[in-house]
């Protein structure tokens, strides 16, 4: 599984591994040259008594290193984009699992979702970067050094090349157990964190039970049992001096062991020193950096990557165009009762699959969700059709299960029963709106993948009515001091970021909640008139609803829909929230269930 990432990862990324090969190509000459070149200059130069033709050769070695200098340094370049790459793949693999199944759960991940997002990610990046850079490193040394010592003089290879060979075979040996050592170690430190955070947390509680004994022993049990791992992964990592003892020394003491029965094969006394030079310059170098590298680094890497990917998420968002069991039912434009029958012509047997119904963006068939097994339903057989290019307002009394509804339509959290499916990721506006420390142009732009122009970014803009405080705040490119915004700044802004962004679908969770009345008329107008947008609000102020093309009234026991004036008429409870009907009672909470 992490390999055929891994592949996938980097062939969507062909031209910058094109980049690190050609490079390296370039960093190899060096190498190749430094054998010749010294060789050259001994038996050429200062052999034959021509110093003159040594110095040169000894020159065009400079050389050489210069332009192996310039070929590493591109090389880092190309390998820094490589990582930057991998780390954000990884935080964004890792957040969006966490967040998943939070939502699953209805409770965060814990101490070790924070592990994973902050030092398992940079074990990663920095895992990454080394591996490729010894990685590569060796093979173009090791290939150029090679080519060197057969280009010299054939029966070098003979004395060299066994022992090298070696040396790799016992550091492949002992690569799987250090990589077991390693997720070990890294199992038993997650486990220390948990365990720490869980004490932590309830130190108080433990204090008060007497039960500082049993949650020191539990602790230290842990301390133990992470100082066992790294016990054994010190041990296995020894044989890594065993291996570059045999692959990378015993070499050179062949060679010299070797010299008399090679001069004797027509080997001359500057090959000699080429070969030296090749492997003590060249290959011994390289073979430290790979298996320290490879053999701590990249056993890391390993382990840590698998675990990282196997905490992203645990499957592809629901209904985001995927198939699926489709209940029966849906809210029509006329009033209906979200537990009732549903119309005619829409039922479909249990077990069959349905694409969403012709024209719409969202659907849930009957929805339900509970936060706890044993807890009453927030939201109860709930059936819903918003079609494309509507303007949908959900009202009800505070606490009655708005924002829960918010959630599952843009897929935060799983319904219990029934289904939701969307044509696309919807955008959610929650009531606190996020801004980061940065420049402006770059909060508005932040949903957007590919880069925006300053008219499309200055339309929406002004679309929302937030004109006047991106003028104030200096224009595009001003820093933003998100401590310094109101909180209705900071929903204005997020307002255009989200008017700006692709998705069709947009949902707003009390959005405006911080905006005057006129201010959040001007704001709903502007995704209502979206192209091709469809506009879902969770409105605090009943104002929303005559806006609104359709109103979805949630009353704790029933769902009803309809347009404003339907409602009006045929609804004593969405009558009684708006004040009409000769009552001016205040919205008061609801009840979600019937009472006995």
């Amino acid at each position: 599984m992490l390999v055929p990432a891994g592949l996938r990862f980097l062939r969507r990324r062909r031209r910058v591994v094109g980049a690190v090969a050609g490079w390296s190509a370039v960093e190899a000459f060096q190498t190749f040259l430094l054998g010749h070149a010294l060789a050259r200059a001994v038996d050429r130069g200062f052999l034959a008594d021509r110093p003159g033709v040594g110095l040169a050769w000894l020159a065009a070695a400079a050389v050489g290193v210069a332009v192996g200098a310039f070929g590493t340094l591109r090389v880092y370049g190309a390998v820094a984009r490589l990582t930057e790459d991998l780390r954000d793949t990884l935080v964004r693999r890792v957040v969006t699992g966490a967040l998943e199944r939070a939502a699953g759960r209805a409770r965060a991940e814990g101490p070790a979702a924070v592990s994973r997002l902050t030092h398992q990610v940079e074990i990663a990046r920095d895992g990454f970067a080394g591996l490729v850079m010894v990685t590569r490193s060796f093979v173009v040394t090791a290939a150029a050094a090679l080519l060197g010592l057969l280009t010299l003089a054939p029966p070098l290879l003979l004395v060299v090349l066994p022992p090298l060979v070696a040396g790799l075979v016992v550091f492949g040996w002992s690569l799987r157990p250090l990589s077991r050592c390693q997720r070990d170690f890294l199992a038993a430190d997650e486990a220390l964190a948990a365990g720490l955070g869980s004490v932590v947390d309830g130190l108080r509680d433990v204090v008060a039970c007497g039960g500082e004994r049993r949650a020191g022993d539990a602790v230290r049990a842990r301390v133990d049992a992470e100082l066992a791992a790294a016990t054994a992964l010190a041990r296995w990592g020894t044989m890594r001096d065993v291996a570059v003892g045999v692959g990378g020394r015993l070499p050179v003491l062949a060679l010299l062991l070797a010299a008399p029965w090679l001069l004797t094969r027509g080997v001359t006394a500057g090959a000699l020193v080429g070969a030296l030079a090749y492997l003590t310059q060249a290959l011994l170098p390289a073979l430290q950096s790979l298996v320290f590298g490879l053999g701590g680094t990249g056993a890391r890497l390993t382990v840590v990557a698998g675990r990282l990917y196997a905490a992203g998420p645990p499957h592809p968002a629901a209904g985001d165009g995927g198939g699926g069991r489709v209940p029966a039912g849906e809210v029509t434009g006329r009033p209906h009762t979200a537990g009732s029958a549903p119309p005619s012509g829409t039922s479909t047997a249990p077990g069959t699959r349905r694409p969403l119904a012709p024209g719409a963006v969202l659907e849930l068939r009957r929805v339900s969700f509970r936060y706890g097994p044993r807890s009453d339903a927030v939201i109860r057989g709930l059936d819903l059709v918003v079609r494309d290019g509507e303007h949908l307002a959900v009202v009800g009394p505070s606490g009655i299960g708005k924002s829960t509804l918010a959630s599952l339509a843009a897929g935060l959290v799983a319904p219990g029963e029934g289904e939701v499916r969307r044509a696309g990721r919807p955008v959610l506006l929650p009531q606190e709106a996020y801004v980061f420390g940065g420049s402006l142009r770059d909060n508005l732009a932040y949903l957007c993948p590919s880069p925006v122009d300053d008219a499309e970014l200055r339309r929406s803009v002004h679309a929302v009515g937030a004109g006047p405080l991106v003028a104030r705040l200096g224009g595009l490119d001003a820093a933003l001091r998100p401590a310094e915004l109101s909180a209705g700044e900071r929903q204005l802004l997020a307002l255009a970021r989200a008017h700006l962004a692709p998705p069709r679908l947009a949902l707003l969770d009390e959005a405006t909640c911080h905006l005057d009345p006129a201010a959040e008329a001007v704001a709903e107008r502007a995704f209502a008139r979206r192209p091709g947008g469809t506009l879902v609000v969770f409105a605090h102020r009943v104002a929303s609803a005559a806006r609104a093309d359709r109103v979805l009234v949630l009353d704790g026991m029933s769902a009803l829909a309809g347009t404003h004036d339907e409602l009006l008429a045929g609804s004593p409870f969405y009558r009684e929230l708006t004040g009409a009907g000769g009552t001016t009672a205040a919205l008061r909470p609801v009840p979600t269930r019937p009472g006995p």
